[in-house]
């Protein structure tokens, strides 16, 4: 049976995998190693599955992570932007005169880097044949580390495209050659290609080897970025990544010492800093700390800093695109509905879904969280019917 499901709600998938299988659940809960109550609340939508344990169970049934979270299904219009990237993706190493000039590169690169935060994932789609190709010749041409960033820079929005979607395989393509060209970058774009690179690990559930990926880049930074705001920046985002592989794996010490650093780094900024489409400073590191206190139990923490950035953002001082904040209304979701407040992470979720719809389409914590709310709920609610329709689930 294929493993794309069509109902919101990757947790949905876990029985169908089972019964498959002919397994009961105590079998299921202990090869996962965990209890028979969590995994029956999972299965009947009373509980959402956390990335986690969805890797936990992964495992034990033999499955990859974007397996058992369903693959984003490929629709027919998709299809033929997807071949075309493919196709540009395969002429890595064959060049052609660049079809753009070099100021027109820039200007479409900017443009891009726009639509990834506005969480755009059709028009990202859309834009990324063109400029990967563009981007790839005039780095044959030139030969300079500045061209071959820009290659890199347009592979990591392949990544992030590919990660929004749990199409793997393209996603392990693009980390590739982004580390490729990244290493006739300089020391920012290698740790860029790192950070990406740890997160193919987080997305496949081998949380980690995606710490041994950001262990590796942290020496790499050390090594050979100088001093300054670019060796802080690359520092910050390993860090940060650093720290969601922790949570994922339950590993509170790690977690704790990645937050602490990441937290220090930040400081050294007055205002997040955008490069590349990936964000650093003190706003994007609460964001990651909320996830991460989330995967972590720590749902009050992460209740507490949300207060603190909803204070900062009505003084107008907190300013992240569309592609942070509709995740962070995601894990504030989670961490309300865990406290026992499903009004408050309906709410949280229709923020989602409001800031980047088409993220919230795609997005496994959105769809999980739906199935559970619709789950639990048992009267009518003209919200959570709203938000159901728009996810195109029955309710």
């Amino acid at each position: 049976m294929s493993a794309i499901i069509e109902v919101p709600g990757p947790g949905a998938n876990v029985a169908v995998q089972r019964k498959q299988r002919g397994w009961n659940q105590d079998r299921l809960a202990a090869g996962a190693g965990i209890s028979k109550s969590l995994l029956g609340k999972i299965e009947r939508g009373e509980r959402p599955m956390t990335q986690g344990v969805a890797a936990a169970l992964a495992r034990a049934l033999g499955m990859s992570l974007d397996e058992l979270l369903g693959r984003t299904p490929v629709e027919a219009d998709t299809e033929s932007r997807l071949r075309s990237l493919n196709q540009a993706i395969r002429r890595f190493d064959l060049p052609r005169e660049p079809e753009m000039t070099e100021a027109d590169l820039r200007t479409g690169l900017a443009e891009l880097v726009e639509l990834r935060a506005k969480a755009d994932l059709r028009a990202v789609l859309d834009a990324l044949p063109e400029l990967v190709s563009a981007a790839t010749n005039h780095a044959h041409a030139t030969g300079s580390p500045q061209t071959w960033a820009q290659v890199a820079e347009a592979y990591s929005t392949v990544y992030w495209l590919a990660a929004r979607h749990r199409w793997m395989t393209l996603a392990d393509l693009a980390v590739t050659k982004q580390k490729l060209a990244a290493q006739h970058a300089d020391p920012v774009t290698l740790a860029i290609a790192a950070r990406d690179e740890a997160g193919v690990h987080l997305n496949h559930g081998d949380f980690e080897d995606g710490l041994a990926v950001v262990e590796r880049g942290l020496v790499q930074v050390e090594q050979s970025a100088p001093t300054g705001p670019d060796r802080s920046y690359a520092l910050g985002i390993l860090h940060l990544r650093g720290l969601t592989l922790a949570g994922r794996l339950k590993d509170r010490r790690t977690a704790d010492q990645h937050i602490a650093k990441a937290w220090a780094v930040s400081e050294e900024f007055d205002r997040d800093v955008n490069r590349l489409g990936i964000h650093f400073g003190p706003q994007d590191t609460a964001v990651h700390v909320v996830a991460t206190s989330g995967d972590l139990g720590r749902h009050d923490d992460a209740i507490d800093i949300m207060t603190g950035i909803e204070r900062r953002r009505a003084e107008g001082r907190f300013w992240l695109p569309a592609t942070r904040t509709s995740p962070l209304h995601m894990n504030i979701a989670r961490s309300k509905l865990a406290l026992g407040d499903r009004d408050g992470a309906l709410e949280e979720l229709e923020e989602a879904w409001s800031l980047a719809p088409q993220m919230a389409n795609v997005h496994p914590t959105a769809q999980e969280l739906l199935r559970v709310l619709t789950s639990l709920h048992k009267r009518s609610n003209p919200r959570l019917t709203k938000l159901a329709k728009r996810a195109k689930i029955q309710f």
